[in-house]
């Protein structure tokens, strides 16, 4: 099954790896179908493009679920942290998504960079597919900045 070009945002990081915005009903089937075996969820359950019951949904699917609800304007390194756990321990292929996947690829930006090794101009390019930070001037835009500017310690 080809990739879907009508989930928002949705881009393909590698074999094992998708990622993308908001997911809808129709999408979980979907990601059954491409052999998803995980889903991991940085949006806030709150939002109103939130799917209701996803986990439930994706479980009736044989999907693992793992919601990270991560605050746009208060990313943390717990939730860093917790991504990091989630993508490498939980089952394979995974898809992460948000509402329009400037988390994801944010998250995916530091973890291309300092946990898989791609040089900088190749992380970052995969992030400005979906967005970045700089040049947008607000205080969340700032806070973005600095998360993705955080290095290992």
């Amino acid at each position: 099954m080809p990739d879907p070009d009508d989930i928002r945002a949705w881009q393909r990081l590698d074999a094992l790896t998708t990622t993308s915005g908001r997911i809808e009903d129709k999408d979980v089937m979907r990601l059954a179908d491409l052999g998803v075996a995980h889903v991991v969820n940085l949006a806030l359950e709150t939002h109103p493009e939130a799917l209701a019951g996803e986990g439930e949904k994706l479980a009736a699917q044989g999907i693992a679920y793992t919601h990270i609800p991560v605050p746009f304007d208060a990313p943390g390194e717990d939730h860093f942290t917790a991504f990091v756990d989630a993508v490498e321990q939980g089952p394979k292929p995974v898809h992460v998504h948000c509402i329009m996947n400037w988390r994801v690829s944010a998250f995916f930006y530091r973890y291309n960079r300092d946990r898989r090794g791609l040089p900088e101009s190749e992380a970052r390019q995969l992030m400005e597919r979906q967005w970045s930070p700089e040049g947008h001037d607000s205080n969340e835009a700032r806070i973005w900045a600095e998360f993705i500017a955080t290095r290992p310690a």
